[in-house]
């Protein structure tokens, strides 16, 4: 809830509405999407050329008699997982745990509580700038940790994932320990961007974590402004009413570098930074 305006933005109707405006929009305009704009930071002084909204048509759920699901790239994380939850399909139970969409888990292979987007994602389908429709597998997308590979300017519009048969009320059981969990260990009643470094030791449960870090180093609790460095989880930026964007980008890189000096490690930033600072 900080930020800048974009200097034009765009909400596309449906897949023909992005392709003829992709076809048409010179390359010289820069384009940006966003979803739900979870782990995304937008500066003080705004988004340059266009920001893309992926409207309603992009928000619809298929599952098919095999179990495969079609979800669209505005289809919130959460909404998906209960709805294939619903048809006694396992598999995306940890979308769960994760404030996004499915066009932001694609672009960073999000994942929480031991899984994550690349291990059932079957196929991502993306336009490119051109307005071109590509259909591409998953083993495509150069999927790592909190990565994927492909090109920036792709805009991706829906994917589809492999789940499995499974008992109902055993998925909504770990469903609901995944949702308990975030209320004990996040400040998910703040306003946050979600999870600020990426873990330095990756996926890997036994890794270096970000938060041990941070802590490590003296910054849980550590303010500038109304911008804080969570106390329930130092790997969250906290805004507690009146932080701008710079304020928040500020102290993360008070962090970094004090983690730095402390541990020897640069951590990586996980939120997506864009737009101008402010002038």
């Amino acid at each position: 809830r900080v930020g800048g305006c974009a200097d034009i933005l765009f909400s596309p109707a449906d897949e023909v509405d992005l392709q003829v405006f992709l076809a048409n929009c010179p390359e010289e305009i820069p384009v940006t999407v966003l979803g739900a704009c979870s782990n995304t930071l937008i500066r003080d002084g705004g988004v340059s050329g266009v920001v893309i909204k992926l409207g309603r048509s992009f928000g619809d759920v298929k599952i098919d008699a095999g179990g495969q699901v079609d979800a669209g790239a505005a289809v919130p994380d959460l909404m998906l997982s209960k709805q294939v939850a619903e048809a006694e399909l396992s598999g995306l139970e940890f979308f769960r745990g994760i404030p996004g969409t499915i066009g932001g888990a694609l672009r960073m292979n999000a994942g929480a509580y031991g899984n994550d987007t690349a291990t059932v994602l079957t196929h991502a389908y993306a336009y490119d700038r051109k307005g071109n429709r590509h259909e591409i597998k998953a083993q495509e997308m150069g999927f790592d940790y909190r990565h994927c590979a492909l090109p920036k300017d792709l805009i991706f519009t829906g994917a589809r994932f492999q789940t499995v048969p499974g008992d109902k009320a055993k998925i909504l059981a770990q469903m609901d320990e995944i949702s308990a969990s975030r209320e004990d260990t996040q400040p998910i009643k703040s306003r946050t961007g979600g999870s600020t470094f990426k873990n330095p030791g990756g996926a890997d449960p036994q890794g270096l974590k970000a938060w041990k870090l941070i802590d490590a180093a003296g910054c849980r609790g550590l303010s500038q402004g109304d911008a804080q460095i969570s106390e329930q989880h130092c790997n969250f930026l906290i805004n507690h009413g009146e932080a701008s964007a710079a304020d928040l980008e500020t102290l993360g890189e008070v962090v970094r570098q004090r983690v730095k000096d402390h541990s020897g490690v640069t951590l990586q930033w996980e939120i997506k930074r864009i737009g101008r600072e402010a002038i």
